[in-house]
């Protein structure tokens, strides 16, 4: 008997046979190929190498499209439907991960076992982070989907996604966060000032690079987001990267936040001398510091600091868990955060610290235990 959906059987001389799909033949019946191996796992080995090297030429349908082509077809219909910096990061993943495994495939070749052994390539092959893996077997159910939707060619395939496991996100301990603040108030220059405000407002790195003068209001002591900068892939002519200023990561990432006294005193003196449209990093309507070059300098300033492990997401986690440590309303503070549910807030973004926890614990004390 084989095992459940792998099409690998033993025989009966005690060799283990593995059948493959090869290709339609012209009276539009399936012709399969068999591999065979001494063992289970020699065949298996065996059949996801025939499988991954099926090429048009061993095909009898030669006129059938490719899979490769309806990725191609796929990205078209998204193109018009989501954000440039989108659809630049889908044109990337099947680029370089899902053309390369499944192009050469006729859609109706494609098996759930083959989706399985893709996401196993992906995480153990190619090392890519589960969440990243996942991203990519999304995409790629969505393209089999589209496939399903315009042609008969594709049946039920289940894609299986890898278990995410988040990894553990480091925070700023109270001291490193005094004297990481120390530094950057010394001598302060542009970059200087994008870091401590991203540390006392939890913006991302984008939104402080997109901000403009006009987004703060010395009035009512809040800042506006408004867009988020991005650097991404060029589908044009011209350089392989470019710079672009679009919409915030979601519709509540579009938000109003209110300043703490040490971030409107950070910029009120940008904000009252430049021009409304120009960036508040530089004060130029054409100038910009972009995120690269703000990682860049959080690098620096976090080792001329001996704070180890540090990015410029650390900021933003610091800031959140900040918050709840005071006693910060956590709709609030999602709100703050521009996530779309107070849930991503809880589970993405709050850290309590050993002192906190402990302080907490302490609080049972006051009913007897």
């Amino acid at each position: 008997m084989s095992r459940k959906g792998e099409n690998i059987y033993k025989r009966k001389d005690g060799r283990w046979e593995g059948r493959y799909k090869k290709g339609i033949a012209g009276n539009g019946k399936t012709v399969y190929g068999s591999c065979y191996g001494k063992t289970y796992r020699e065949a298996k080995e065996k059949l996801e190498k025939y499988r991954q090297k099926l090429l048009p030429e061993s095909v009898k349908s030669t006129s059938a499209k490719r899979f490769a082509e309806y990725c191609d077809e796929w990205l078209l219909f998204k193109q018009s439907k989501v954000k440039e910096s989108t659809f630049a990061k889908y044109s990337t993943a099947i680029e370089n991960h899902i053309k390369p495994f499944f192009g050469g495939y006729q859609p109706g070749l494609i098996t759930t076992e083959l989706t399985s052994t893709f996401a196993h390539h992906l995480i153990y092959t190619k090392q890519l982070s589960a969440k990243t893996a996942k991203d990519i077997l999304v995409m790629l159910k969505s393209i089999l989907q589209y496939i399903s939707q315009s042609t008969n060619d594709v049946g039920a395939i289940e894609v299986a996604m890898p278990k995410y496991t988040a990894k553990e996100i480091r925070v700023l301990s109270y001291e490193e966060q005094q004297r990481f603040i120390a530094f950057l108030m010394k001598d302060m220059d542009a970059c200087k000032f994008g870091v401590l405000f991203a540390l006392t407002t939890g913006l991302r790195i984008g939104e402080v690079c997109a901000l403009r003068a006009g987004d703060i209001s010395l009035k009512e002591k809040t800042v506006t987001v408004r867009e988020t900068m991005q650097r991404i892939k060029n589908t044009g002519d011209g350089a392989k990267t470019k710079i672009v200023l679009t919409a915030p990561k979601s519709d509540t990432s579009a938000r109003v936040v209110p300043l703490t006294n040490t971030a409107f005193e950070l910029c009120r003196e940008r904000a009252g001398k430049y021009e409304k449209n120009a960036f508040l990093l530089t004060g130029s309507e054409t100038k910009y510091i972009e995120p690269r070059i703000l990682q860049y300098h959080i690098k620096r300033y976090s080792e001329a600091c001996g704070i180890e492990n540090m990015h410029f997401h650390v900021l933003r986690h610091t800031f959140a868990t900040r918050c709840v440590e005071v006693g910060f309303e956590i709709k609030s503070l999602s709100e703050v955060l521009g996530h779309s549910s107070p849930r991503i807030t809880l589970e993405r973004y709050v850290h309590s610290s050993l002192e906190f926890k402990r302080q907490n614990m302490t609080k049972l004390e006051a009913i007897g235990l």
